[in-house]
């Protein structure tokens, strides 16, 4: 059964701020004591550099390192620990692929497909390696809702040549799921590779690399109770080694020479130049852990019912605009009618209530949603009802002459 309130108590922020409600886990997630306690414990008593040092303790942090990569690719059920690079997040993943892959394989004629919906860091690195390569960025028509509309994503590949599908997993601003199996499917079918944006999947629902057949996935710890500034490339290994580093130095090179010369480390050691984030790598391995030990399929679930909770409240308000009624996955973005996002939040602000407007890094939205500014609350496991329930209480009675009172 799964427990909120006993999930509760692991997190400080929330027995630190007992009246916060914080509905913005999709920019970051909450940490529970157990990933503190691994980021103290490192500093505390092993506090050390790894694959470098020739004693105990060295060795010691290298294998917890080490190990982490392991456990990373049993999460997502990737094949080998081998296809599990360390990154400083999501957009240093993304950038990763695009930068390389773009240098390698693509050139003029060539077409990136894309969409709408996405994050900054899963466009602007592809808008950049198609002016460096010639080759151009085509989108794939979506529902004026926001939502996946697979028949004209299979016509896309009759008009182009489509080189690369660049697609986010989870919409960070709409919350649907977007159904990456059928997408790898049909891209495979036409000799295309998929890089997906995992950064508000992996941490909600049980990911199968494998099964999805993925060619690249790119998600960061900070969102899945991890701590902040590290992040992970999910590559199929042949495709993985083919690709260059972005970054060259120490731990990634195995020799080199006065000629200019290198011999880079095998896949994934030569993305991985420098000192790593060794305490977030190991913070990262608690965080995955923690989610382990309630089951991602049970906090799918229940990511569900609080989706489900909030927008059948939301329905009932006359006052509301919804723009993603159908998502499941703790995201629920709306507007108060005749209020600027900002204005209302800054209200429920005042109130101890946390979310996020604009945009969300999703410039080209406005595009299908007909809408510049939102207001984003996004849930996660730790969450309850009945913050949801207060939260309602507050949005129904919210108007303009409040919103300017709690800025003035």
């Amino acid at each position: 059964m799964f427990d909120v309130e006993k999930i509760r108590k692991d997190f400080p922020m929330i027995v630190n701020n007992p009246d916060l409600i914080y509905f913005d886990s999709a920019a970051t997630s909450f940490k529970p004591k157990c990933v503190i306690d691994e980021i103290v414990n490192y500093y505390e008593h092993e506090n050390t550099n790894i694959h470098r040092g020739d004693y105990d303790i060295s060795f010691r942090v290298s294998k917890a390192y080490d190990d982490t990569r392991k456990t990373v690719a049993s999460f997502i059920n990737a094949k080998d620990p081998k296809s599990i690079v360390f990154t400083y997040g999501s957009s240093s993943s993304l950038n990763t692929v695009a930068i390389n892959y773009g240098r390698k394989f693509l050139k003029k004629g060539d077409v990136v497909l894309t969409s709408q919906v996405e994050h900054a860091s899963d466009i602007l690195p592809w808008f950049k390696a198609c002016e460096n390569s010639g080759a151009k960025i085509s989108y794939v028509p979506f529902h004026k809702d926001g939502s996946f509309d697979l028949e004209e994503y299979k016509k896309c590949f009759e008009k182009e040549k489509v080189k690369i599908v660049a697609l986010p997993h989870v919409s960070n601003v709409l919350g649907y799921i977007y159904p990456i199996k059928e997408i790898c499917a049909i891209a495979h079918e036409n000799g295309a590779v998929v890089s997906v944006d995992g950064a508000q999947s992996v941490p909600h629902i049980k990911i199968d690399v494998q099964d999805l057949d993925v060619d690249f996935l790119s998600f960061s710890s900070h969102k899945m109770l991890g701590p902040a500034g590290v992040g992970v490339l999910y590559g199929k290994f042949d495709l993985l080694d083919q690709l260059d580093p972005i970054f060259y130095g120490g731990g990634a090179n195995a020799r080199f020479y006065e000629d200019g010369s290198i011999i880079l480390q095998e896949t994934p050691e030569k993305f991985e130049a420098g000192t790593p984030d060794i305490e977030g790598v190991l913070g990262l391995k608690k965080a995955i852990e923690y989610l382990q030990s309630i089951g991602m399929e049970e906090i799918e679930k229940y990511g569900e019912e609080l989706s489900d909770h909030f927008i059948s409240k939301l329905e009932k308000l006359d006052n509301v605009e919804i723009y993603n009624k159908d998502a499941r996955t703790g995201i629920v973005t709306f507007n108060v009618k005749g209020i600027f996002a900002q204005d209302a939040a800054s209200y429920f602000n005042s109130l101890g209530i946390a979310v996020r407007t604009g945009n969300h890094c999703a410039k080209l939205l406005h595009n299908i949603i007909d809408v510049n500014e939102t207001i984003r609350a996004s849930m996660y496991l730790y969450n309850t009802k009945e913050e949801i329930d207060r939260f309602i209480d507050v949005i129904k009675d919210t108007t303009i002459e409040k919103c300017v009172d709690s800025i003035l």
